[in-house]
């Protein structure tokens, strides 16, 4: 999915004021619940459900539904804020986007490592050289085995 924003623009997606700033840029509205949902982005402390999302966004507007959060992160996330990820077999989880990062999961014990961009530099060069392709590896977890699964139990 194209993101909104022009090449040669900049925006500050650093805080909620300035996400607002930028939908307002834009036309776009400034809604209760979508500030609600922005601020609870820009505290959470890690990947989120749309459920656990709309469960912290209801703590202060009771009203929101379920699809005004769904609305609301398919629009943060087509505006480049926001990036969701399939991690391992439950619901996608989201995060700002400038949080954003790989990561490994074991498929013995469930632990989940977050794995750093440059690990993937020469996967996503090897891509884009020998099949025309970008990779995006933030957006799917690699399934494998951690270290202490992978060692031999006597």
């Amino acid at each position: 999915m194209e993101k909104v924003l022009d090449q040669d623009e900049v925006a500050d997606f650093t805080s909620v004021d300035g996400v607002i700033a930028y939908l307002r840029s834009r036309g776009g509205r400034v809604t209760s619940s979508r500030r609600i949902l922005l601020q609870v982005l820009f505290a959470a402390e890690g990947h989120m459900s749309a459920e656990a999302l709309a469960d912290a966004v209801q703590r202060q507007a009771p009203d929101v539904h379920l699809s005004t959060i769904y609305r609301n992160l398919e629009d943060l996330e087509h505006l480049g804020v926001v990036s969701h990820s399939h991690l391992g077999h439950g619901p996608s989880s989201y995060l700002l986007a400038s949080h954003a990062h790989a990561h490994f999961i074991c498929g013995g014990c469930g632990v989940m490592i977050e794995a750093p961009d440059e690990m993937f530099r020469g996967l996503a060069r090897a891509a884009a050289t020998k099949l025309g392709f970008t990779i995006d590896p933030k957006h799917f977890a690699i399934l494998g085995r951690c270290a202490d699964c992978s060692e031999p139990h006597v």
